[in-house]
């Protein structure tokens, strides 16, 4: 019996070892970011089985897949790719300041992101004004309504929403949802199960399982989307929950949302009826759904677009070159910081050539071990002149950004890798000076609530919490 006991050992660790091999040439041969391989490589070697079962859940590479960005056809509306010309024939005749000129194009090509104009925007900042609008929006509702979030939480914000969306049902308006698998893994059947009864249309976002796989869990949609009549969309950091109100052990959550009303509607109208085709296989394209709108405003919008089959990180792109073009200020809010090599660069060279680069975080996080890799970052930006402020009061969650009081940039994408190759996601780059400049006030108006970190205190931590940091830092890649 030791006999076959040890001939099965051996076997299974022989085939262990293949498996591990085969996995760390598949990193390799990926191509990816050193660093990102490095952790992966170190994951396989050092986490015995563990390090294997990560890999295959969350190491893959699906970009290059497309497992999701060709279920569309072709010829599709919703498929149809921006003129370019036409689009930057667009951008000579507008108010954009021309040295963002190349973000703008650029988002044309990698995203496929038109310049919708003439769009009215409002920017909310707190729980209460968001959902206030946002349910007064869809009681207002006539023909649809279309909602996307990462998380969907079965308490008094969940269940208002809920008993609204069965009632406009049954006023015979078209109600479409969908949540993330993960993101909203909490939310009961019973709940799910009386929107169905209530005339609703419901799917989960890439469910685990054995129709599309365990090898996928690590890619969410992260995308936060209402949209109403075709005529009026939100987009932004918040998620159906009660902690927006009433906060809970971190306090109230503060984000940021946009809601607009006008040509750009359309974009979130189009991502929205790209991601139902993918999770209900079925395609809406009419034109009744693209509405047209008459608002008068002279300003233009982007909704951009990523994931992790998508032929480019758009976001982080966009982010690059807006970062590059600044001439001012660039004012961040993001809950997260593990910024990609290329971002953390952009950074600090605006800020070394006299650019006022301010980083607004939460002091107290829901991730620790992301908290600490994010602190390890902090000293060479800030050595390069970037200023960071600790938000104090309650918990920092909106991913807002403003550049020079001309562009605003509001969505769902957080300042980490895992939101630029890992999520989809979807930010507004709006180039409106009225919106960029509501931005920077509330920024400013958060400092009230924040601390700044001084440089040489900072430097001057123990060695013990400097190690922590920097061992986290290794798998931020991961994160």
């Amino acid at each position: 019996m030791a006999v076959v006991l040890s001939i099965i050992y051996y076997i299974l660790l022989i085939l262990y070892l293949y498996m591990v091999v085969v996995a760390i040439s598949v990193v390799l041969l990926d191509n990816r970011n050193p660093v990102k391989q490095i952790a992966w490589i170190l994951c396989l070697i050092f986490l015995p089985v563990a390090g294997l079962v990560f890999y295959i859940f969350f190491g893959r590479n699906f970009r290059k897949n497309k497992f999701f960005a060709n279920k569309v056809p072709s010829n599709s509306p919703i498929r149809i790719k921006p003129d370019y010309e036409s689009e930057v024939a667009k951008l000579k005749d507008s108010n954009i300041p021309s040295y963002f000129h190349k973000s703008a194009q650029l988002l044309v090509k990698s995203s496929d992101a038109p310049l919708y104009s003439d769009t009215k925007f409002d920017i909310l900042t707190s729980g209460e004004e968001s959902f206030k609008k946002i349910f007064e929006d869809i009681e207002n509702a006539k023909e649809h309504i279309h909602i996307e979030f990462f998380i969907i939480e079965d308490d008094n914000i969940g269940n208002q929403l809920r008993r609204l969306l069965i009632r406009k049902a049954q006023e015979r308006v078209k109600v479409r949802i969908i949540y993330d698998y993960l993101g909203a893994f909490r939310l009961s059947d019973s709940y799910k199960q009386s929107l169905r009864n209530g005339g609703i249309f419901i799917h989960a976002f890439l469910p685990v399982g054995l129709k599309i796989g365990f090898s996928k869990i690590n890619y969410r949609n992260h995308r936060k989307i209402v949209v109403i009549d075709g005529k009026i969309g939100y987009t932004g950091g918040i998620n159906i929950a009660d902690r927006y109100i009433k906060g809970n052990r971190l306090g109230k959550w503060r984000d940021t949302i946009v809601r607009m009303e006008g040509a750009a509607v359309h974009g979130l109208q189009n991502l929205f009826l790209t991601d139902w085709y993918f999770v209900d296989n079925k395609l809406i394209d009419e034109p009744k759904y693209y509405p047209a709108t008459h608002i008068s405003a002279t300003n233009y919008t982007q909704i951009v677009n990523s994931g992790p089959d998508t032929d480019w990180e758009s976001i982080l792109q966009g982010l690059l070159t807006v970062f590059s073009n600044a001439k001012k200020n660039i004012y961040i809010h993001t809950p997260y910081f593990l910024p990609p090599e290329s971002l953390l660069i952009a950074m600090q060279m605006a800020a070394l050539s006299g650019v006022d680069v301010r980083l607004m975080l939460p002091l107290k996080s829901d991730t620790l071990i992301a908290s600490a890799a994010s602190s390890s970052f902090f000293l060479k930006i800030m050595e390069a002149g970037v200023k960071i402020y600790l938000y104090k009061d309650n918990f920092l969650h909106s991913k807002a950004i403003t550049v020079d009081d001309e562009i605003g940039i509001v969505g769902t994408a957080n300042i980490d890798i895992r939101s630029f190759e890992q999520n989809y996601e979807v930010n507004a780059f709006i180039y409106d000076r009225p919106t960029a400049i509501k931005l920077r006030e509330a920024f400013e108006n958060d400092l009230l609530s924040c601390s700044q970190i001084d440089m040489v205190v900072w430097s001057n931590r123990n060695m013990f919490t400097r190690l922590k940091e920097s061992l986290a830092r290794l798998f931020s890649p991961l994160l």
